[in-house]
């Protein structure tokens, strides 16, 4: 069964973001996409991946030597 398509709306909303930012990145390329005709749909999967891409883990602190 195949993922419900998100609007750039949705994915915008998902994100926390401006539905003008969701456009530059498919624009750029930097998230991936789906054509419906002229429509572009973004799949939960793919907005996963990005938010995934852009993941920086905290770095852990040694333990201070007594």
């Amino acid at each position: 069964m195949l993922e419900r398509l998100l609007t750039v709306d949705e994915a915008a909303e998902r994100l926390g973001t401006s539905t003008r930012f969701v456009r530059r990145l498919i624009f750029e390329r930097r998230i991936a996409f789906v054509k419906v005709g002229r429509h572009v749909r973004i799949t939960p999967g793919d907005l996963n991946a990005y938010i995934a891409a852009g993941r920086i883990d905290a770095l852990r602190r040694r333990a201070e030597a007594g």
